[in-house]
């Protein structure tokens, strides 16, 4: 089973909002998840309310051998580095 990490849109029009999750790799763009990984606000102000990542089951699933969007990997190398700095 090929799985990827990637976003599900959600929001209304001009404010998105996006679910990250890890889908089975012929998953439609808004169809249901393997499983939900958390949530992201591109249009927030706030940077620390930005995106929330459950950061042990995404690398459960990298481990797995899920492949990361561009978006996601991006996420993930923030949500590590934040992890790091606590």
């Amino acid at each position: 089973m090929s799985v990827r990490l990637r976003l599900k849109r959600t929001g209304r029009h001009n404010r998105p909002f996006y679910r990250i999750g890890a889908f089975h790799h012929t998953t439609r763009r808004d169809g249901k998840p393997v499983e939900d990984l958390g949530w992201y606000d591109p249009v927030t102000k706030d940077d620390g309310r930005r995106f929330d990542l459950n950061l042990e089951r995404a690398e459960y699933w990298l481990g797995q051998g899920a492949q990361p969007s561009e978006t996601v990997r991006s996420l993930i190398k923030r949500s590590r580095k934040s992890a790091a700095s606590e």
